[in-house]
């Protein structure tokens, strides 16, 4: 007697503590984007680009050289000489250049964010899916067990000859299609689960939440757009590339200034030497040539583009948010209509007490099941739509 309930209580406290370690959305993302091999591989490559732009700013190798002359005609000893010289960019040039690889950097960074929000918003979707199916799994379960009593009254009437083999088969018919819903539902469970679990690296998950946590309601239209500019990386891009394009002219005027270079020489013959520093200048007349004006068309064309694709941004944002509207206020009214009613016990009801046939009763349960699924339906489209809108948030 005491080990059963020992048993027993052990087997709630495993229960509740495996529900409890059911992880919610926001902690599924954090784990798809530690364990996402995409997002490592790409983390790994924005690295060595990172390091290969800084690369670029290296001075050049130092020369060594040297003569050795011993043939020819000459009393003095075989004639000699030795170099060793240094040559660089002005110094101004490679500040520019190094605040182009912090704003190429930069770029890189947002590459890798605009990445990460991808597949965020990808496995917050499949999230909000197993949402919609652990509702509709909980709603088809307990139409299954509704059609079950109603195929077992028919089943005791046919028995008792009040009403013939074509209504039991459409008792039973129902009966089995609910079952079949159960299992095309538990299958989509177990497909979403496979996607999120390739996102999370392949690594093992569970999700079992049946109700969305967050609120549909929006702030302001305005609001979310100015969030959006500041967040969303992808629009962060288009100032960034603004600013590659500016300093990428500052280092066109910058190498316009000559090239140097210094060292030390030393030459002569035995008993007789000359040493001294040696510098020389290289005058870019040539190599320069138009890439001052090459870059300010690129400066130009940059601005230009930014501001078409901010335009068009706004436009695409304001029709979803549009959109989002109209779906959620039809969707209010669906709610504030369906919610309460008790459709489906009120019509069993009606129908075991005889106050309906088996076809009215059928007919009837449908019209208000299909309300019923359009609203949940919606329901789910305004998650995946919000989540679409706040995409920038992740």
């Amino acid at each position: 007697m005491y080990k059963n309930i020992v048993f027993a209580l052990c087997g709630c406290l495993l229960a509740y503590g495996g529900f409890a370690q059911s992880p919610s959305i926001e902690g599924i993302l954090k784990m798809v984007e530690q364990n996402n091999q995409e997002l490592k591989a790409l983390s790994e490559y924005v690295e060595s680009k990172r390091l290969e732009l800084q690369s670029g700013n290296n001075l050049p190798d130092p020369q060594l050289g040297a003569y050795y002359l011993p043939f020819g005609e000459h009393n003095r000893g075989d004639y000699t000489e030795f170099q060793i010289s240094q040559s660089f960019e002005f110094p101004t040039v490679y500040s520019a250049r190094g605040s182009l690889i912090d704003q190429k950097s930069a770029q890189l960074e947002l590459d890798y964010q605009a990445k990460r929000q991808d597949i965020l918003a990808e496995a917050k979707n499949h999230c909000l899916n197993l949402i919609y199916l652990n509702k509709r799994l909980d709603t088809e379960m307990l139409r299954v067990e509704q059609a079950k009593q109603v195929f077992d009254q028919v089943q005791e009437l046919y028995e008792k000859e009040q009403v013939g083999i074509l209504e039991l088969n459409k008792a039973k018919v129902a009966w089995m299609q609910e079952q079949f819903t159960i299992q095309q539902i538990e299958s989509d469970v177990k497909n979403t689960l496979l996607q999120l679990v390739n996102l999370n690296g392949g690594n093992e998950l569970s999700f079992t939440q049946g109700e969305y946590s967050a609120s549909l309601a929006l702030a302001a239209k305005d609001a979310v757009w100015q969030e959006k500019q500041v967040q969303d990386p992808v629009m962060k891009q288009l100032n960034q590339q603004e600013a590659i394009a500016q300093q990428s002219l500052n280092l066109a005027k910058n190498k316009s200034f000559p090239n140097l270079t210094a060292g030390y020489n030393s030459q002569g013959v035995a008993g007789e030497r000359f040493s001294g520093i040696y510098a020389g200048v290289t005058i870019p007349l040539w190599s320069n040539r138009n890439k001052v004006k090459a870059a300010q068309s690129q400066l130009d064309f940059q601005q230009s583009f930014s501001s078409s694709k901010t335009l068009q941004a706004y436009a695409f944002f304001e029709k979803q948010f549009n959109d989002y509207e109209i779906m959620l206020s039809k969707f209010q009214e669906y709610e504030a209509t369906l919610t309460g009613l008790n459709s489906d016990k009120l019509l069993l009801q009606a129908y075991l007490l005889g106050e309906l046939s088996f076809i009215e009763y059928y007919m009837e349960l449908q019209f208000y099941r299909q309300a019923y699924d359009a609203m949940l339906g919606m329901q789910y489209q305004l998650y995946i739509s919000q989540n679409q809108l706040l995409k920038h948030q992740l």
